[in-house]
C-alpha cells in the first residue's frame, strides 16, 4: 500500500510551526476518501488561514480552459479560497499575507500540459518573494516514474501549458518537479518535500490501491492518463478528443473522418512505427458540449492493453499527421487565443515547438518525429537524475 505525503504530514508536522496556506482541489484526499482540508484542519487547528485552489476549481467542477474560478469564502471551513485560474495565476503578496508555511497538495497526471505543476511553480516564485515555506505533499504520477515521451519544450513556445524544460511525458512526482524548479529552473524558495511511502518508480496509480477522484472533469479514471498524454494533443486542432462524452480524452474522431475506412491505413502506421500495447476501435460519438455539439462524430477510442509497451504520445502524434491528410480542408488547426497565449498557435504550445505540426504537415515519417523528440533529451535525462527522490 503506498502512503501519500498528506497521510505522511499526520506523523511528520511537529517542526511546521507558524500559520497554514494550503493548496489543494478535488483529489486531495488521503486512502479513506477523507478531504486533506479536514485533514490539515484537525493537525494545524486554526493555524490554517486559507486555501488556494488551481485550475478547474477547489471542486474539479469547472469545465474548459480559460473558464476562470472566483475567490470565495469557504462557508463549511470558514476560510478564504484564493483562485488561481483567475485573475492572477501567481498569487500576490496580499494573498500570502500572514501566511509562513504553504502545503501544496495537487495530484499531477504526468504530463507536461497539465496545468497543476505550473501553478505550483508560480506559488513558488511567490512564496520566495515573500519569505514563505513550500512544503509539497507528495502523491504517485499516475502513469509511473521511469518511461519517458516526447520533445523537451522549446522555451520560445513557452505558455501556460508548457513553462518549463519538460517532454511531454516527464515521468516525475510533483515533489520531483517542485525539486528540479528548485535545482535547474532558479526558483530559489525554502522548499521541503514530504516523500510518498511505499511507491515505486515502476508503480501505475493502478498499482497503488489508492483511491481515484478527478483531478479535474475531464479525467474520470486513472486509466485516461495514459492516453491524455497523445489526446490532449487534439486541443490545438478541431479533432474532438471526446469532450462532452463519457470517455472524454479516449475518444477522438471529427463529423468528416471515415473512421471504418481509414483503420487499416491507421494500423500499418502503428505497426510500420512499432507502436503497440493498444487497440483502435471504431466509434461514433455525439458531443453534447464543446467541439461539434450535438452532430455525431466518427473515430476512434484507444483501449490500452499493455501499459509498459503503450507509447501514447507517438500514437497521437501518428493519429494528428493521418487524419491532417485524410480529412484534407476539414482539418483546422485552432487558433489563438489558448490558455493565455493571444498569438502563438495553440498546437505548437502543446507541442512545445512548431517543429511537430511542420511533420505533421509535410506527412514526415516515424524517423523524422524521433529526431526531433531526442533533442536535449540528454540534458533532461541528466537534470532528472539528480533530483530523483525514489
Amino acid at each position: 500500500m503506498v502512503t501519500t505525503g498528506l497521510e505522511s504530514l499526520k506523523k511528520n508536522h511537529s517542526d511546521i510551526k507558524g500559520n497554514i496556506g494550503y493548496l489543494c482541489h478535488a483529489a486531495s484526499i488521503d486512502s479513506n476518501y477523507n478531504h486533506g482540508i479536514d485533514i490539515v484542519k484537525s493537525i494545524f487547528g486554526e493555524r490554517l488561514k486559507k486555501l488556494f485552489s488551481p485550475q478547474h476549481g477547489i471542486f474539479a467542477d469547472v469545465q474548459d480552459n480559460m473558464v476562470e474560478s472566483d475567490h470565495f469564502h469557504h462557508s463549511h471551513y470558514d476560510l478564504p479560497v484564493y483562485s488561481l485560474y483567475s485573475d492572477t495565476r501567481k498569487p500576490t503578496k496580499q494573498m500570502l499575507e500572514g501566511l509562513d508555511h504553504i502545503l501544496i497538495d495537487l495530484q499531477d497526471v504526468g504530463t507536461r500540459v497539465y496545468t497543476y505543476i505550473y501553478t505550483m511553480t508560480y506559488m513558488m516564485e511567490a512564496c520566495a518573494e515573500n519569505d514563505v515555506e513550500v512544503i509539497v505533499l507528495d502523491r504517485p504520477n499516475p502513469i509511473g516514474g521511469e518511461k519517458i515521451e516526447g520533445n523537451i519544450l522549446d522555451l520560445t513556445y513557452q505558455s501556460f501549458v508548457g513553462m518549463h524544460e519538460l517532454p511531454m511525458r516527464h515521468a516525475l512526482t510533483i515533489g520531483e518537479v517542485a525539486l528540479m524548479a528548485r535545482k535547474h529552473w532558479g526558483i530559489d524558495c525554502e522548499l521541503r518535500v514530504i516523500e510518498m511511502e511505499g511507491w515505486s518508480r515502476d508503480q501505475y496509480f493502478l498499482d497503488t490501491k489508492l483511491p481515484w477522484v478527478l483531478p479535474s472533469p475531464n479525467l474520470p479514471n486513472p486509466e485516461t492518463a495514459f492516453s491524455f498524454v497523445g489526446t490532449v494533443l487534439f486541443e490545438g486542432t478541431n479533432i474532438s478528443e471526446g469532450r462532452g462524452t463519457t470517455k472524454s480524452l479516449e475518444t477522438i474522431g471529427h463529423p468528416k473522418i471515415s473512421n471504418y475506412d481509414l483503420l487499416p491505413q491507421l494500423q500499418k502506421s502503428f505497426e510500420e512505427a512499432g507502436l503497440v500495447g493498444f487497440v483502435l476501435r471504431p466509434v461514433s460519438f455525439l458531443p453534447t458540449f464543446q467541439k461539434h455539439a450535438g452532430k455525431v462524430c466518427h473515430g476512434f477510442q484507444i483501449h490500452v492493453t499493455d501499459y509498459n509497451t503503450f507509447s501514447s504520445w507517438h500514437v497521437g502524434q501518428l493519429l494528428c499527421r493521418e487524419f491532417y491528410h485524410h480529412l484534407g480542408h476539414h482539418f483546422q488547426w485552432k487558433q489563438p487565443p489558448y490558455e493565455y497565449e493571444e498569438e502563438l498557435l495553440p498546437i505548437d504550445i502543446l507541442n512545445g515547438t512548431d517543429l511537430i505540426r511542420r511533420w505533421v504537415e509535410s506527412n514526415g515519417s516515424m524517423y523524422e518525429l524521433k529526431k526531433i523528440e531526442e533533442r536535449q533529451f540528454p540534458e533532461y535525462s541528466e537534470k532528472r537524475a539528480e533530483i530523483l527522490i525514489y
